[in-house]
């Protein structure tokens, strides 16, 4: 079997790493080939998180870079073509939801190569994330579907895929966290930052509904001055998102917590170790509600919606929206009720990326 697997961002590496490991372990019967789109390119969106997961390096690197949707989607898939012309895979496999999983993909398919979706069936029902466009079309073009949790099965179901391209098979992110946990413990990150105990609280926004809105930042942040009273607040900021405090004349406001602290963005280990080690984080970030399941730490979602719908029903994590008061309201339960009893979801084992690397052995 000839494979082009494709990664382009943060979460994808993180996917990609699992299966990467797994393919380099089948070399007889596959031959494969990582395509790095470029579309996350510095040193820590991408090259860190490379060398902290032992991913090998990209066999091809597009390096496209940032750019308006439209722009970075149509320029992945000018160049890609050229990568499949050229090294006639007998199937491309993408991850995620990213503009380089669907450009890819269509890519692929318009060339007559099957295209394999890895985290399919994902759906928040919010047409206006970007990344819900990216998953419905991605997956309505895709033969072959793997989907993280039951809720993927049963979208994809309903929106008429056969039953014969759908296999629940658990979540290749949380392979990654597993087979990394006890590296990541001997990150330095805690002492660095003198956080002694748990008492701390984590936080990563990057969503544009929630940075690029002043009057929705304004009011994530209300929330946040009252919180970095009670406890330390983590923030390691994400660029858009630094960029859009100043910008927006957010700055001194920020500034003046003296209990939030503003890191530049972390490596793998160092973020696994600190939010495996938080008391409590809160986020926008769809991995980071599967990975604090995982880990059993509470998470608040600070959207109106999520795509994982099983981190919710499990009992880690919780849909607060944006509002300050309901963001205080549960971060207040949580602090002072803890956990409510958690399960781990069903194939969330740390073997998915074996079940899907089987699976393509025997389909393609």
């Amino acid at each position: 079997m000839k494979l082009i697997a494709v990664a382009g961002a943060r979460p994808n590496f993180i996917k990609i790493a699992s299966l990467a490991s797994e393919l380099g372990s089948h070399s007889k019967s596959v031959h494969w080939k990582l395509v790095h789109t470029g579309q996350h390119y510095d040193e820590k969106m991408s090259d860190l998180f490379f060398r902290q997961l032992e991913i090998p390096e990209p066999d091809i690197n597009l390096e496209v870079g940032s750019a308006s949707h439209a722009v970075q989607t149509a320029e992945i898939m000018k160049r890609f073509e050229n990568v499949v012309l050229e090294h006639k895979p007998d199937v491309v496999l993408v991850v995620g939801d990213v503009n380089s999983t669907i450009a890819c993909g269509l890519v692929a398919v318009k060339l007559g190569v099957k295209l394999a979706h890895v985290e399919a069936g994902l759906r928040s029902f919010d047409r206006s994330m970007p990344e819900e466009v990216n998953r419905v079309l991605t997956d309505s073009i895709s033969d072959l579907l793997f989907c993280t949790e039951q809720s993927g099965v049963d979208n994809l179901l309903r929106e008429g895929i056969p039953q014969e391209k759908i296999f629940l098979v658990g979540n290749v992110m949380i392979d990654t966290l597993l087979k990394n946990k006890v590296k990541a413990d001997d990150s330095n990150i805690l002492n660095q930052f003198n956080l002694n105990g748990n008492d701390f609280a984590v936080i990563t926004l990057h969503r544009p509904s929630n940075v690029d809105d002043v009057i929705v930042f304004k009011r994530i942040l209300d929330s946040l001055e009252i919180i970095q009273n009670d406890m330390p607040v983590i923030f390691p900021v994400h660029p858009r998102t630094r960029r859009n405090l100043y910008s927006m004349s957010l700055g001194n406001m920020i500034d003046a917590m003296t209990g939030l602290r503003l890191l530049d963005p972390l490596g793998y280990l160092d973020f696994l170790r600190l939010m495996s080690s938080a008391k409590i984080v809160l986020t926008d970030s769809g991995g980071i509600q599967e990975e604090t399941t995982i880990l059993e730490i509470p998470c608040l979602t600070l959207r109106e919606n999520t795509e994982r719908p099983i981190t919710v029903e499990v009992g880690s994590n919780r849909v607060v929206g944006t509002k300050t008061e309901k963001i205080i309201e549960a971060y207040t339960q949580v602090r002072d009720e803890g956990l409510r009893e958690s399960q781990i979801p069903p194939l969330w084992d740390g073997r998915a990326a074996e079940r899907i690397v089987r699976i393509l052995l025997d389909k393609v």
